[in-house]
C-alpha cells in the first residue's frame, strides 16, 4: 500500500484504544500532514475528559476538515458525513472488543505520554469507558464496517493488531514515539 494513494486528507476510524491516535501520528510524520485528534477537539483541555459544548465541538471539527491537508482520527458519528465528504482516503481499524479493552487498561495504567492524550488531562481506568468499550462499541463496529463497505474512497481495512503491524511494515511507518 502506498500512503500517497490515500491523498492529503486521511480519515482514521475505529474502536476506542484500537491504535488510531498512534497511527495518525505515524502517518502525519511520514506524509508531513497535520494530525487532528478528535478527542482533543471534543474535550476541554486541563479537565478529566469533560466535553466541550456541542456547538463548539462541531465548529472546531468543521474548521479542521476545511483544511487542505490532514490526517484525522476519531469517530464522533454525528460528524462523519461532512468528514468523509472532505476526506480523500479512509482507514478503518476494526480491533475486537477484547483487544480494545486490554489496550485501554494498559494505556491507562502504564502509558504516561501517548498520542491523542488530552492536554493537562490524566488517563485512568474509568467504569464509564469500560462500559463504552464493552457495550456501545460492538454495534458501532458493525456500523463503521458497513460504512466502510459503502465508501467510494481509497481505503484500507485493518481488522486486527496483526494487520495493523503489517500495515506499519508495508508502508515504512515508524511506531510509537
Amino acid at each position: 500500500m502506498d500512503l500517497n494513494a490515500l491523498g492529503p486528507r486521511i480519515c482514521i476510524m475505529g474502536p476506542s484504544s484500537s491504535g488510531k491516535s498512534t497511527l495518525a501520528a505515524a502517518i502525519g510524520r511520514a506524509r508531513d500532514l497535520p494530525v487532528v485528534h478528535l478527542d482533543q477537539l471534543h474535550h476541554l483541555p486541563d479537565t478529566n475528559w469533560r466535553p466541550r459544548p456541542e456547538a463548539e465541538f462541531i465548529a472546531l471539527h468543521d474548521a479542521a476538515i476545511a483544511g487542505p491537508r490532514w490526517v484525522m482520527e476519531g469517530n464522533y458519528s454525528r460528524c462523519v458525513p461532512q468528514r468523509l465528504a472532505r476526506a480523500t482516503g479512509l482507514i478503518l481499524l476494526d480491533a475486537s472488543t477484547a483487544t480494545s479493552l486490554l489496550r485501554y487498561v494498559r494505556r491507562s495504567l502504564f502509558e504516561r505520554q501517548r498520542h491523542g492524550a488530552l492536554e493537562g488531562g490524566r488517563d485512568s481506568v474509568k467504569w464509564a469507558m469500560i462500559r463504552h468499550i464493552t457495550v456501545a462499541t460492538p454495534p458501532s463496529r458493525q456500523r463503521y464496517r458497513a460504512l466502510f463497505d459503502k465508501v467510494e474512497l481509497p481505503k484500507v481495512l485493518l481488522p486486527d493488531p496483526g494487520a495493523l503491524k503489517r500495515f506499519y511494515a508495508a508502508t515504512g511507518l515508524t511506531g510509537p514515539r
